[in-house]
């Protein structure tokens, strides 16, 4: 098991031993406010605590609703926040916080307790992604004052989206319960991303199954990378960051290559114009933070911009087309506008424009995915229905001949494995079928007994009344054992004048019980030919079984022909056991 896997399922672990613990810790409190605030950044002593997280009379500390964008920025990069830590009977006691803009550091009686980014001599830093945050707390946590130090050069700064203080096996089982909906629906969309482009390949409409398959890589990747499991299968919230980044900048990619297509007739140069300039962003802004040149925070703003106002041109540039679109292509748009609705108001969240709520943005990539789903089964079918039409006659044709050579193998099959003059199974036959009841036999444990029959004196009756009596003869005998075998017992055709029975189930004393009912039947028939009497006939017969006489099915032949030629030897006409 790979570390993302070992990760995964320790915080399963986790969740299930935080079921059974229950009721013996203490419910998650929200810590949403009673927070304080002051700009700037506090002077540190020599031995590395901060002055400001020390008692003192200082009356700069300003109340704040939530610790999170405090008024008066004008274009401070450094705050304060901190807090009173509420009573609690705690086992395992974390703080949560949903996001911090941008990087921080968490101090509890003026001693650093957890760091999110790196700060430097300057008290500044880079972006370091934006990922939820477990704080370890001492369980005497009571009364004591929490404090957070933040820097952030984005738009926003401070503790963003919620905040609580809870148990760390609860904390597991709350971010899973969180990101299942994320963690269905983003496998789903690449599903579709897969199948719209394998349609891509043998279907006629490829572009739009390609622009489909786009959509869904894209939707699949950013919903992934943005739910909370992601960090417990890899604690990379950069990598991440950077996933749902390109998934959700070539969203419109994929959108305006589908209506470019849809609409090549009408405005293709203005649609492909947009969803090439949103490439080339995509290009730029990735690009620039990979190297180091921006902070990968900063293109969100501008490309939210950029998406808004892509999605204004676009409705008014096909919005009087619409009529022109079949009803598969006005559903696609129809989810599309329900995905793209929440992606908006999932914006408007991000910038404070809405109060924070988690929005469902993975519920319009499933309605988009089920949409397109059915429309392609539908589109599937239909192409189907399409080539049976155009292929209706050759397929008649096809399937007469193919009737024509079925019966020819079945007859050939039927050659193959029978014998033309008994009607019996021939050697070819018994050789698989030994092969099979010997393995069913070892593998269940069960008797397998085998008897090796032959016509005594056939030779003298081909020689005084010729080749057809001796084959009537020998038709007789064939008719005779099939009569007498019957249920699981097979008889068949060796060659000449020599039979095999293979008797699953059965041991050597209850073979040897058969063969000699079936020597009692033979005495009483006579065979006529040309008007002659050719009978009675006898048969010698030898026996052979497992596991009593070989702890190898396969060897029973062998042993049964040694025994048919001891009875051959005693003077015919008997059953001889072999010993």
């Amino acid at each position: 098991m790979g570390q993302a896997g070992k990760r995964l399922a320790g915080a399963m672990l986790l969740c299930v031993l935080s079921l059974l613990a229950t009721m013996a810790m203490a419910t998650p409190r929200e810590l949403e406010s009673g927070w304080e605030y002051r700009w700037g950044d506090s002077p540190f002593l020599p031995d590395g605590t901060p002055a400001w997280t020390l008692p003192s009379n200082d009356d700069t500390w300003r109340s704040i609703g939530f610790p999170s964008n405090p008024p008066n920025r004008e274009g401070r990069d450094h705050a304060w926040f901190r807090v009173t830590l509420p009573a609690g009977e705690w086992v395992d006691p974390v703080l949560y916080v949903y996001s911090i803009d941008l990087i921080a550091e968490a101090y509890l009686d003026g001693k650093r307790i957890y760091r999110h980014g790196t700060f430097d001599a300057d008290g500044e830093g880079r972006f370091a992604g934006w990922p939820w945050h477990m704080i370890d707390l001492p369980e005497d946590t009571a009364g004591r004052w929490l404090y957070f130090r933040v820097y952030s050069d984005y738009t926003d700064i401070g503790l963003w989206g919620e905040i609580k203080l809870m148990e760390r096996a609860d904390l597991f089982g709350y971010i899973l319960r969180h990101s299942a909906a994320a963690l269905i629906v983003g496998p789903l969309c690449l599903l579709l991303a897969l199948l719209a482009g394998s349609f891509a390949v043998i279907q006629t409409e490829r572009r739009s199954f390609a622009a489909i398959a786009l959509f869904g890589l894209a939707s699949g990747s950013m919903i992934l990378a943005e739910s909370q499991a992601s960090q417990l299968l890899l604690d990379a919230p950069l990598l991440w960051d950077y996933l749902a980044a390109g998934g959700y900048f070539t969203l419109p990619i994929a959108l305006g290559l589908l209506l470019e297509h849809w609409f090549a007739d009408t405005r293709p140069r203005l649609i492909r114009c947009i969803w090439q300039g949103h490439l080339g962003y995509l290009v730029a802004a990735l690009g620039s933070a990979g190297l180091g040149w921006i902070d990968l925070a900063t293109t969100f703003p501008v490309f939210d911009v950029l998406l808004i106002i892509s999605l204004v041109v676009l409705l008014s540039a096909i919005t009087p087309q619409l009529r022109r679109l079949d009803g598969r292509q006005h559903a696609i748009l129809a989810t599309f506008a329900v995905f793209g609705a929440l992606l908006l108001a999932d914006m408007a969240v991000a910038h404070g424009l809405l109060p924070w709520g988690r929005v469902p943005v993975s519920a319009g990539a499933l309605a988009f995915t089920l949409a397109v789903a059915m429309i392609s089964l539908l589109d599937y079918a239909r192409t189907q229905r399409e080539l049976k039409s155009l292929n209706q006659r050759l397929e008649t044709e096809v399937a007469a001949r193919t009737h024509q050579l079925q019966c020819l193998v079945e007859r050939l099959e039927t050659y193959s494995y029978t014998d033309p003059l008994t009607g019996l199974h021939n050697r070819r036959y018994f050789d698989e079928l030994l092969h099979h009841e010997a393995h069913q036999a070892q593998r269940l444990g069960a008797p397998l007994a085998l008897a090796m029959i032959d016509i005594d004196h056939f030779k003298q009756v081909n020689d005084r009344h010729g080749h057809e009596a001796g084959d009537q003869v020998l038709a007789g005998v064939a008719a005779t054992l099939s009569e007498h075998f019957h249920d699981a017992d097979v008889v068949c055709r060796l060659g000449g004048e020599e039979f095999v029975v293979l008797l699953p189930g059965a041991d050597a004393d209850a073979a040897q019980e058969r063969l000699e009912a079936l020597m009692a039947r033979l005495a009483g028939r006579v065979y006529w030919h040309g008007g002659r009497m050719l009978g009675p006939v006898t048969i010698s017969c030898g026996i052979a079984s497992f596991p009593t006489h070989a702890t190898n099915p396969m060897a029973l032949a062998r042993l049964a022909d040694r025994a048919l030629y001891v009875a051959k030897e005693g003077g015919r006409a008997r059953v001889t056991v072999y010993a």
